[in-house]
């Protein structure tokens, strides 16, 4: 076993080269090396990456360590993350036109990558697993569809998608679909759709964890009154502190955690920090005939629109957010409802910019150290980091049994 005094400093150091910013904080050593304790003794969990669309697109082998994007298995590894939920996105573009297809290709890249890379990952179908693949001290490797197009109006490939390892559907994405309304889009169904409201149903009788990312504010009250299970946030954060739509109020945030459910927060810029956002709007103004251009070239492709916006948008980057910022994300939801609430959902590899300090997968114990800066506890903190999140899988999987 490494020594963990040892591999502490050599993380801190590694990190604070990397981070020359964050080195002028003078981070407190010995608090440093009691994170690191935390953090190797939590079963660290995010429920949100975009990584298997670069594995599907590419040549990208999440066993051989990169130094593009956020994420990679030797990566998990230095930053002490335990289990990753993969998303299998398909763009609302795909409705209709071979998007189960599409699912089924992308769950087929992340099978063969694990497998092949069974020395240092395995996959995970529930809480039981994640806890022994832990334990052998391998990553534990989850899939959630994000968007519920895959399921093409059918029971039968919902079902499906189940069997094939799917524990967590998010019900659109930027667009609104058959299923429910986007927050990022005109509303069809004024909330939840008739088959939306059979697919949450069942998906409670599955197991099959509903997640609220992206729906509209209507969508997201039907789904409480729908769903027997608690529900997901799955890379969310709170309005109150970034007024993004994408985010919840603190109603939604105080009825979803009075179901039993959790709010896994986003490291994404534009989520977290109101003056970020309040900047890349400014940002954009500046770029508006630009973006003029762009929505009249894929006025019918709404998520071909997205993707461009995005790759203008890293070509005028600004300054990033301090980490202090998602802390204050966490900080502001356990005052509302408590710690038992709130997780991590980074949407890594799904945006091109992150806090001051999370600039990767490995960089993660900054959060734990942070957390004990602010003052909260040892079990505290082992909840944040993946505690939440077992406890709700877990209820997610009594209701099902239930069910039956």
């Amino acid at each position: 076993m490494r020594d963990l005094i040892g591999f502490s400093l050599a993380l801190l150091l590694a990190f604070m080269i990397a981070n020359p910013l964050v080195a002028q904080e003078e981070i407190d050593k010995k608090l440093w090396q009691k994170a690191m304790k935390i953090h190797q003794k939590a079963i660290v969990i995010d429920t949100h990456v975009d990584t298997p669309s670069k594995m599907l697109r590419g040549n990208f082998n999440i066993g051989i360590r990169s130094d593009e994007g956020h994420i990679d298995l030797i990566r998990m590894k230095e930053g002490g993350l335990d289990a990753q939920f993969m998303a299998v996105f398909v763009s609302q573009s795909m409705e209709g036109k071979g998007a189960a297809h599409y699912a089924l290709e992308m769950i087929d890249v992340i099978l063969q990558q694990v497998e092949a890379n069974s020395d240092k990952a395995v996959m995970a179908y529930s809480p039981a697993d994640i806890r022994r693949i832990h334990k052998q001290g391998k990553i534990a490797i989850l899939m959630g569809n994000e968007n519920g197009i895959p399921v093409e109006n059918s029971l039968r490939l919902l079902r499906d998608f189940y069997r094939l390892g799917i524990r967590y559907i998010t019900l659109c994405h930027m667009g609104s679909n058959f299923i429910c309304d986007s927050s990022t889009d005109e509303p069809k169904w004024n909330g939840l759709s008739d088959f939306g409201k059979e697919v949450v149903r069942e998906m409670n009788r599955l197991g099959i964890m509903v997640d609220v990312s992206h729906i509209s504010d209507q969508a997201f009250w039907d789904v409480l009154k729908t769903s027997q299970a608690p529900v997901i946030a799955s890379h969310s954060c709170a309005r109150a502190l970034c007024d993004a739509a994408r985010n919840l109020s603190d109603d939604m945030i105080k009825a979803l955690a009075e179901k039993g459910g959790v709010v896994q927060l986003a490291y994404v810029s534009d989520f977290v920090s109101q003056d970020y956002k309040d900047k890349t709007e400014e940002r954009l103004k500046k770029l508006a005939p630009i973006i003029t251009e762009l929505r009249e070239k894929y006025k019918d492709d709404r998520e071909g629109l997205y993707q461009e916006l995005r790759t203008l948008y890293e070509k005028y980057p600004g300054p990033p957010p301090q980490i202090t910022s998602l802390i204050d994300q966490i900080d502001y939801i356990v005052k509302l409802v408590g710690v038992d609430y709130v997780g991590l959902g980074s949407d890594f590899d799904g945006t091109n910019s992150v806090p001051e300090g999370l600039e990767d997968v490995s960089k993660l114990p900054i959060i734990t150290y942070h957390l004990l800066k602010r003052g909260y506890k040892e079990e505290e903190i082992i909840k944040i980091l993946g505690g939440n999140l077992l406890r709700f899988f877990e209820k997610v999987e009594e209701v099902a049994r239930q069910s039956s």
